[in-house]
């Protein structure tokens, strides 16, 4: 089988399963969860796995290991490394999953696409949807033997990741969005955080566009109806900031906004986390609504 490029942004598990012994393939698995849902994804990882696929871990080795905020990005070096070290080439293929349908795949999508990789894809619905399509799973012990390691370079995007300032900034921007991913209830401020230490509320000028609103029984809604949803918020010519509690959802909306046609996108890497453990920067709440 020849090699492949990938067709999106976002892959069907059919498709996967047509291209599966690509040569250039290569699968992670992103499994994470909230930690107080006392979930490991590297452990539901060893006990089944999409064949052949590799665990990427952005919440405790591919990540900012001195930040105080959680699997905030590494530098492009730290990551390069770490991509090379997967065994990663710049001439790979890369479908990423998670366990959830889609949840945390989509982080490090983003990362990737920091990073100047473009040919990689989310798989739609991830595992699950594998499995319910009634493709073999792995529950074996997975092989320990040090892979080959790649020639990944990163060529780092900027304007990609945002930082407080940045959002800061964009507040009274005309020509900027912010949009926040979390449920509404804590985006109006109306139920505790799920942080501790975390201030109710939300960004000045944020609007809400909740994860489930986009999602369709744990797979992304066709790029007609994502269209429909982020034009009912803003023009297509919009640059959009997206942010939610850790960085991690924001990212499902970069992925939907960019099926949606949308180009300038932007996710806040600290996200709520950063945003509001800082009693300096302004929240707005809704507490009554």
């Amino acid at each position: 089988m020849s090699s492949v490029v990938l067709p999106n942004d976002l892959v069907s598990v059919q498709w996967l399963a047509e291209h599966y012994g690509s040569p250039n393939l290569i699968l992670l698995d992103a499994s994470w969860h909230m930690p107080m849902t006392q979930r490991d994804g590297h452990l539901e990882w060893l006990n089944e796995r999409i064949d052949n696929a590799i665990f990427f871990d952005f919440d405790r080795e591919v990540c900012d290991q001195q930040a105080s905020l959680p699997h905030m990005m590494p530098t492009p070096q730290y990551f390069e490394l770490s991509a090379q070290l997967l065994g990663i080439n710049n001439d790979s293929a890369v479908i990423v999953y998670d366990s959830l349908g889609i949840f945390s795949s989509p982080r490090v999508w983003w990362m990737f696409k920091v990073m100047g990789f473009d040919n990689i894809a989310v798989l739609d619905g991830g595992l699950e949807a594998w499995k319910a399509a009634g493709f073999p799973t792995n529950n074996l012990p997975p092989f320990s033997e040090k892979r080959k390691q790649g020639n990944f370079k990163a060529v780092y995007q900027a304007e990609l990741i945002s930082n407080r300032e940045q959002v800061f900034d964009a507040i009274n921007r005309e020509d900027v969005a912010i949009l926040d991913a979390r449920p509404k209830g804590r985006f109006l401020g109306q139920v505790p955080e799920v942080r501790k230490g975390l201030r109710r509320g939300h960004i000045p000028s944020a609007m809400n566009l909740p994860i489930s609103e986009i999602l369709d029984n744990k797979t992304m809604k066709n790029a007609y109806q994502l269209a429909k949803i982020f034009e009912a918020l803003m023009p297509k010519k919009q640059r959009v900031v997206f942010s939610c509690g850790s960085g991690v959802t924001a990212c499902i909306l970069a992925l939907a906004a960019k099926l949606a046609g949308y180009t300038a996108l932007s996710v806040y890497d600290g996200s709520w986390s950063e945003w509001g453990a800082d009693d300096t920067l302004p929240v707005v709440q809704y507490l009554n609504q």
